[in-house]
């Protein structure tokens, strides 16, 4: 078997492990952010601004090479499916963030080398927002938004 092939179902089934611990709520989503190296002040941050602050960076540069997937309007709050599509060179990371949930910092994937910067997952939203997807690439970060419509309330909040 080829040792990346083994690398990557490794690393798959420990992730699939960690997001059935979050989804049973044994461990709190903040809590494996934590682990990925995002500073405390990032999950409570309420404003792109603030969470750049947290990331002891500046403000992104809206970027074109960035596209935000998600639907104009979500039925249904509980199960929002999100992505984004970086076309920027050396994409090391991709974060996903919901403008108005309680958490603006809603999902984060690294990047690895030679691999195309295209993620999808699935998020709760209590009202509608914009979400944004932020990048960094060759050291810097760049962000798209998109807002989103919600007409039945995912997050309570």
């Amino acid at each position: 078997m080829n040792q990346n092939r083994r690398t990557m179902l490794k690393a798959s089934s420990g992730l699939t492990v960690l997001g059935l611990a979050v989804a049973a709520g044994l461990i709190k989503p903040n809590e494996v952010f934590a682990a990925a190296g995002y500073p405390e002040k990032a999950f409570g941050a309420k404003s792109l601004d603030e969470l750049m602050k947290a990331l002891g960076a500046g403000m992104p540069t809206e970027s074109k090479d960035i596209t935000v997937i998600a639907p104009d309007i979500a039925e249904n709050g509980a199960v929002v499916p999100v992505g984004a599509d970086s076309k920027l060179k050396n994409t090391t990371e991709v974060a996903l963030l919901v403008a108005n949930n309680p958490s603006m910092l809603s999902a984060q994937f690294m990047i690895p080398a030679g691999t195309d910067a295209k993620v999808n997952t699935r998020v709760k939203m209590g009202k509608s927002s914009d979400v944004y997807a932020l990048v960094k690439a060759d050291g810097k970060y760049y962000f798209a938004k998109k807002e989103v419509k919600v007409t039945l309330g995912g997050c309570g909040g």
